[in-house]
């Protein structure tokens, strides 16, 4: 007994003497590294604004989304394994963002954001997009030419990011039945 007295002393000196390092959160640069958390894609083979988030508790890489509307997504859904400590989305007001190259170091934290929902943008992975911007009077003239509302984080709403999306397709399937119609033609043989 008397060697375990010493020994929990120790062990809480130490713990108290444990310093507390702050994760580090800042934004990471979009590289060729970078590929989408729900997509497994490499983030630049997608037009659009592109979002991170950063877990608590995971330092190092944060989640890539192809675009901001999967991020919000991602933050609504009850899921979540670990805590999101910040999330930084592309700033498309910033001078050199443009849709087909975004850029890789405009980063804007998304709570302090502006969006312009439902405009007649569709993001990377087909889907329409939430577009940020930091800049009130860039989102409003961004809604004057594509249409859409200009929104806080907090007032986009759910059936803008959950709800199911009609995606575009062909509707020229001729090439696929002439194809299909040689296999069946093959097989028959």
């Amino acid at each position: 007994m008397k060697r375990l007295i010493p020994m929990i002393l120790i062990s809480l000196a130490l713990t108290a003497c444990k310093e507390e390092l702050a994760q580090d959160v800042t934004p990471v640069s979009l590289s060729a590294d970078a590929v989408g958390h729900y997509c497994q894609m490499t983030l630049l083979e997608h037009d659009g604004p592109k979002a991170q988030a950063h877990l608590g508790g995971l330092p190092g890489a944060p989640l890539f989304f192809s675009q901001v509307r999967d991020v919000v997504a991602y933050l609504r859904m009850p899921e979540q394994s670990h805590e999101v400590v910040a999330v930084w989305v592309n700033d498309m007001g910033a001078q050199d963002a443009t849709w087909d190259a975004p850029g890789a170091d405009n980063w804007i934290d998304a709570e302090d954001a502006l969006y312009v929902v439902g405009s007649d943008v569709i993001g990377g992975m087909g889907a329409p997009e939430l577009v940020p911007f930091s800049d009130r009077t860039a989102a409003r003239d961004f809604a004057a030419d594509h249409g859409g509302a200009v929104m806080t984080l907090d007032e986009i709403p759910d059936a803008a990011v959950l709800a199911p999306v009609e995606l575009v397709q062909d509707t020229d399937d001729s090439a696929f039945q002439d194809r299909l119609r040689a296999l069946s033609d093959k097989m028959g043989d």
